[in-house]
């Protein structure tokens, strides 16, 4: 984890204003986001953003990002739906052909002859 800012000014015409504390999680070609910030009534919410890196054939490289909006009256709803779904998954793991927990990254199957992820949604 890293990155954390706190803003003790709160201007007015500033964009920054809203900002209050960011967690950067970095997993592989993906970079998660946990931005926590503040509407101008002071009401707390959070985006959670996906930064996938991609290198194009030419060499290029761009990111897709994906964001999603929790406001606080879903906090205790999402918290406890993620919780649910990670114990789950814990306990599916190693069962019925699911990989036990070890494995990190895509499987094989999942990764084209330059060893990059493969994009099924693009096939």
């Amino acid at each position: 984890m890293e990155g954390d800012r706190n803003q003790s000014s709160w201007g007015r015409n500033d964009r920054r204003e809203e900002d209050v504390h960011t967690i950067a999680v970095k997993a592989g070609k993906r970079t998660y986001f946990f931005d926590i910030r503040a509407t101008r009534a002071k009401d707390l919410y959070l985006t959670i953003t996906e930064s996938k890196r991609q290198t194009h054939a030419s060499g290029e490289v761009s990111y897709t990002k994906h964001k999603l909006f929790l406001y606080k009256e879903d906090f205790e709803k999402f918290s406890d739906g993620l919780r649910d779904s990670l114990d789950k998954i814990s306990e599916l793991q190693g069962t019925d052909g699911f990989q036990s927990g070890e494995h990190n990254g895509p499987l094989d199957s999942e990764l084209d002859s330059s060893g990059e992820d493969v994009d099924f949604d693009t096939l």
